[in-house]
């Protein structure tokens, strides 16, 4: 694929250094704001990127792309996947796919309309780890309760306890504890499960942005809890309990490094990743997706990005938040 990258920030330089490895893509541009030129001028020249660019619909219209990245904000993931649609461009959209459920739906039928690929890069989805896990759900037997803790204290907690707002916590630009963190824990559960029965965010609030948060998904047969937080800190880990057995999962669940089993006594521990690095799986999984156009997988994709989306708007109604 011939990528467009739309951002220059902390997402884009940790995927940067992964893309020698990703045979099929070739980087033929990178657009951003004026203040991030120098930024993007570094890593035109470190990575050989073809063009830099300061207009993103000048990009759009310019450059040989056929596929955005789309790696801004949040609240601009809509605007920017809207007009990379409307030029003709398949898209790759960074988590959460957008803030708005009713913006998603917009976006997957533009895309459906146009023929064209859309997809969210939500890494767990594609990660070896996952998968092999999944398979191993039928050894727990009736699964009872999954308990999920992405607590990861912000420096920007700092500053917004001294009344300066940066995006992860401004309402207005889609922030807070469930859109950064526990969004992972939600892909990862529904990729696992599929949609709960029911949905309620219990939520800190602060100046009308969650900082944390416990997220209950009541699935009938078994319960969910789902925590995340930016204003405090805890080992992260996840646990799938059964009735005979136990999967544990240290770590965030957007990575996936490995997980043990726990049967009585026995624990067996799997590691099956396939590279060092979160990321580049999902853009192996994209190359081939938009090089063959498999429209097919990508509505797999989709479909699950939707029931993602469902239960994020569900929470943020439970909640009361109001984020733009």
């Amino acid at each position: 694929m011939k990528l467009l990258i739309a951002g220059a920030g902390f997402i884009v330089s940790d995927f940067l250094p992964i893309t020698k490895d990703l045979p099929k893509t070739d980087i033929v541009g990178i657009t951003g704001t004026p203040n991030d030129l120098d930024q993007m001028k570094e890593y035109q020249n470190k990575y050989h990127i073809e063009e830099c660019f300061t207009d993103y619909d000048q990009a759009l219209k310019e450059t040989a792309a056929d596929t955005a990245y789309v790696a801004v904000p949040n609240f601009l993931h809509y605007a920017f996947t809207k007009k990379a649609l409307e030029a003709g461009k398949n898209v790759i959209c960074e988590k959460p796919f957008t803030v708005k459920y009713d913006e998603f739906r917009k976006l997957k039928n533009l895309a459906e309309e146009k023929k064209l690929i859309l997809v969210e890069a939500i890494t767990n989805q594609y990660l070896t780890n996952y998968k092999v896990l999944k398979d191993h759900l039928s050894d727990l037997g009736q699964i009872k309760i999954v308990s999920m803790n992405y607590s990861q204290y912000s420096h920007r907690y700092d500053a917004f306890k001294q009344g300066k707002i940066l995006s992860v916590f401004d309402p207005q630009k889609g922030g807070g504890a469930l859109m950064d963190l526990n969004i992972y824990n939600i892909h990862f559960i529904v990729g696992l499960m599929g949609m709960p029965k029911s949905v309620e965010y219990k939520a800190n609030i602060e100046r009308g942005i969650d900082t944390s948060g416990v997220l209950n998904l009541d699935y009938g047969n078994f319960k969910a809890v789902l925590i995340a937080a930016k204003d405090c800190a805890a080992p992260v880990t996840s646990l799938i309990e059964g009735d005979e057995g136990t999967i544990q999962v240290d770590g965030p669940a957007n990575v996936m490094d490995s997980f043990d089993i726990f049967k009585g006594q026995d624990k067996i521990h799997i590691d099956e990743k396939v590279y060092p690095h979160r990321m580049y799986e999902e853009f192996r999984a994209f190359e081939k997706m938009i090089d063959d156009h498999d429209l097919v997988k990508d509505k797999e994709a989709l479909d699950h990005s939707d029931q993602v989306m469902q239960v994020v708007q569900k929470a943020i109604d439970s909640a009361g938040l109001k984020l733009e």
